[in-house]
């Protein structure tokens, strides 16, 4: 008889969230990748650019929880493709802050609603008190893994 806990990867939960997560942003990538020739990570330093212009790569990094190596390599795809502008914050020319392009930004404006769309379609297979339990659920999740990093 074994006497060490079994680990069944299929409902562990950490693995089961990371596999939704997957699938979902690789079902919601197959319309951006190949349209706009854009990465995931490249769509979500987009997204965080979108929303919240004139941050810092470390602030991007910190909105997606995405490791600073891959958001700064995002960045400089994007940059370089000419979608994110980087400037000089006014009061301290040491802090570059970052903001979609025009180019950017009508890209932005293509895949967002694409995006908003897919999730749409996901949660349409929930109801109304399932839609609400799941944002409970996720954000208290999420609030206990922020706490524990930071203890």
């Amino acid at each position: 008889m074994n006497d060490h806990p079994v680990l069944e990867l299929e409902r562990f939960l950490p693995y089961r969230l990371s596999v939704l997560s997957n699938n979902v942003s690789q079902a919601i990538a197959r319309q951006y990748v190949e349209r706009f020739e854009l990465s995931v990570n490249e769509w979500r330093a987009m997204a965080i650019l979108g929303r919240y212009p004139g941050i810092s790569a470390n602030e991007v990094a910190e909105r997606t929880a995405m490791d600073k190596v891959a958001v700064s390599r995002a960045l400089a795809r994007l940059i370089d493709a000419g979608r994110v502008c980087r400037s000089t914050h006014g009061d301290d020319r040491r802090r570059s802050v970052l903001e979609l392009s025009p180019r950017g930004r009508k890209v932005y404006e293509q895949v967002a609603p694409m995006a908003l769309r897919h999730e749409q379609r996901l949660l349409a297979h929930l109801d109304a008190q399932e839609r609400d339990w799941l944002d409970r659920i996720l954000t208290k999740l999420d609030r206990v893994e922020a706490q524990h990093l930071a203890d």
